[in-house]
């Protein structure tokens, strides 16, 4: 297939030089998607239907076959030989039972190492004297050793995913899931499954993955062009307002107030305040006739622009237009018959002009949140009833900045200033939008996303349990209405099949102390996986030869899990890792930072708790859970952070601990 491609001639097909660049990108675009995936099969399951699909099933009517794979492969003849595992005839893959056949007589998985098959299981789905069975072939898909980036699962999609995957592309789904209930993964391959469906739809609109960090982008990057989608964007929340340089930070109480949804109203009271109401009449002066607006109609003609809720900026190019027209009834009366060309020409009239730079001026959204954050009287003028006065004062500059380049601008800053550009100019709107990590998002954030969507759908993802803000989600109805989509359906994910029993167990002991309502994840592992809780060092010396100690324990048990087959995380406290880096290169163990592709000969990462959201690995060894806790600002955070580095393991998690644990970790967890 992609030799057939790469051996296409346009040269006779293409008008000119521009058609010949769109076609040749394409032809591009479609060698890639067509790229051979090194240790990856061009199929992995097949169906054998009793009646051939959308055929009457009479009686004697023969049945068809149907092998399952990543992408549609056909023979030389255009055939099919693989159906794309998003086509609706694979669906019963993922959701045919003993319960519900579907119509499947066999239902065949094939397992492969090294891109060989080397085994192959059957499930006679239709046959009542055979009993359901758990997939040996499923499981050991599912516990596999990770190396590398995160990769697809369109092998081991189960039922209560799949139906979020194969949802409709005009609603919004958020999912909440637990540790291991692959929801990262849904939300991946729902972007693939809608590309599928509404490709050209969506080529038009566009789709965007967002997600928390560089790392995070970096991990999943892989996914979807494995699936042969090539034109998803991926984003950070920074990369989407990046109107200004951000070089400063906010501390906790400014960063709330700034992310509160309340500050989009004072937004919009500061920036309307610009408008002036007028007071002096408008004269257009056209060869030897003038022709006069009286204040009181160019009032009226301000206020129904005010009433109407229109952009800023749209509003301000509409006035001119109103003016002009008022001007043209004037010159009808008169007699005259003025056309289009005519109001053009009253609207760029100088007189026009000064008049709606007076009443309804530009306004440059950067340097409007310079003013608020740099004037007290400003923003308690349209703060008023909106923040009290300890609120203000959290997020008043003490040093206010001369111009919009010198500032030093946080995170959140940039947030209030795109609300102030979409307050001005309406942000462009994308066909769906896939939220990843989204707990952590405040409501000026999810605003921000939500303007990229509104046109469009999104699919929400997150874990409550895992919010590790000071303005962490609440509940996924709060965040839904702040994203503009409270139609939205909110999904649960329980079924745990990432991290083993044992870790999953122990963590959840966390659950009662960080999101009380959250039903703890079920794994459906049958490896209940390794799971050790080892005391290093002394427990009542901190003089550096201990700590000198305890480096070397950590790093024992980090070559103990190398030894394993896949990769293994060390997970510690932000102010640990520095430490712990030195540890590991006068030991003479290589790493890598978070995101980085881990490799045979190098396969530890060394990741601070902050980063670690999101990743996963085969064995993870998690230094000092209470410096974890105590690297937060309140306990509740340090704790959601704890619970975020306690679930990151895939196959084997070994904490390591000098100081005494959390006393929650002591605690089995409510109806544990």
């Amino acid at each position: 297939m992609r030799e057939d491609v790469e051996a296409l001639d346009i040269r006779d097909v293409t008008a000119n030089w521009v058609n010949a660049a769109v076609l040749s990108r394409q032809i591009d675009d479609r060698i890639k998607a067509l790229a051979d995936l090194s240790d990856t099969p061009l199929f992995f399951g097949r169906l054998d239907y009793l009646h051939a699909p959308g055929a009457e099933q009479a009686e004697g009517a023969e049945g068809e076959q149907f092998y399952i794979g990543r992408r549609h492969v056909h023979d030389a003849d255009g055939d099919p030989m693989v159906i794309d595992w998003r086509a609706p005839v694979s669906q019963p893959f993922y959701r045919a039972s003993k319960k519900d056949p579907m119509d499947i007589g066999l239902r065949r998985r094939f397992g492969y190492t090294g891109g060989e098959l080397t085994a192959y299981e059957d499930e006679r789905l239709s046959d009542p004297a055979e009993a359901a069975t758990t997939s040996k072939l499923l499981q050991q898909e599912i516990e596999r050793p990770r190396v590398g980036p995160m990769r697809d699962i369109v092998a081991t999609i189960q039922p209560e995913q799949d139906e979020i995957v194969r949802s409709g592309l005009g609603g919004t789904v958020c999912v909440q899931g637990g540790p291991g209930t692959g929801k990262t993964a849904v939300g991946l391959h729902r972007v693939a499954y809608l590309l599928y469906a509404h490709r050209e739809r969506l080529a038009r609109t566009g789709t965007l993955v967002i997600g928390p960090n560089k790392s995070f982008l970096h991990y999943i990057e892989q996914v979807l062009p494995a699936l042969g989608e090539l034109a998803v964007q991926q984003a950070t929340v920074d990369d989407l307002v990046a109107h200004v340089e951000v070089r400063g930070t906010d501390d906790a109480a400014a960063a709330v107030v700034k992310g509160d949804a309340r500050m989009a109203e004072v937004l919009r009271r500061a920036l309307y305040s610009y408008v002036t109401p007028p007071t002096e009449p408008v004269l257009v002066v056209r060869g030897s006739r003038r022709w006069r607006v009286p204040a009181y109609e160019l009032e009226e003609l301000v206020r129904q622009l005010l009433d109407r809720g229109i952009r800023y900026g749209a509003a301000r190019e509409a006035l001119p237009q109103r003016i002009a027209h008022a001007v043209l009834v004037q010159m009808e009366r008169a007699g005259e018959a003025p056309d289009d060309r005519v109001q053009d020409a009253v609207a760029r009239n100088s007189a026009v002009e000064a008049a709606v730079k007076a009443i309804w001026p530009a306004v440059d959204p950067a340097k409007l949140v310079l003013r608020l954050l740099g004037e007290p009287e400003f923003l308690a003028e349209h703060a008023a009833g909106l923040l009290d006065e300890d609120e203000q004062k959290a997020i008043l500059w003490t040093k206010p900045a001369r111009s919009v380049k010198s500032a030093k601008w946080s995170a959140a800053d940039a947030v209030l200033i795109d609300e102030a550009a979409d307050l001005v100019q309406r942000t462009h709107s994308l066909g769906h939008v896939v939220l990843d990590e989204a707990q952590d998002l405040s409501p000026m954030q999810y605003r921000a996303v939500g303007r990229r969507c509104t046109t469009g759908s999104a699919t929400v993802l997150g874990d409550l349990a895992q919010g590790t803000t000071p303005w962490a989600t609440r509940s996924w109805q709060e965040a839904l209405g702040h994203l503009g989509k409270q139609e939205g359906v909110i999904e649960e994910l329980t079924a745990g099949f990432r991290v083993p029993t044992d870790v999953i167990t122990y963590a959840s002991r966390l659950l009662p102390h960080i999101a009380p309502g959250l039903t703890p994840v079920a794994s459906v592992r049958e490896n209940p996986g390794f799971f050790e809780v080892r005391t290093v060092g002394p427990t009542d010396r901190t003089d550096t030869a201990d700590q000198a100690v305890v480096a070397d324990q950590v790093i024992a048990a980090c070559r103990e899990l190398l030894a394993n087959e896949g990769s293994t995380g060390l997970i510690a406290a932000d102010a640990r890792i520095p430490a712990l880096a030195e540890a590991l290169t006068a030991a003479g163990i290589g790493y890598l930072a978070p995101g980085e592709e881990t490799t045979r000969e190098t396969r530890l990462t060394l990741v601070p708790a902050s980063l670690a959201k999101g990743l996963e690995y085969d064995y993870v060894v998690l230094d000092e859970p209470r410096a974890v806790v105590d690297g937060e600002p309140d306990e509740r955070t340090g704790l959601r952070r704890l619970y975020v580095a306690l679930t990151r393991a895939v196959s084997g998690l070994v904490v390591t601990h000098a100081a005494p644990l959390p006393e929650q970790l002591a605690e089995p967890a409510h109806g544990m």
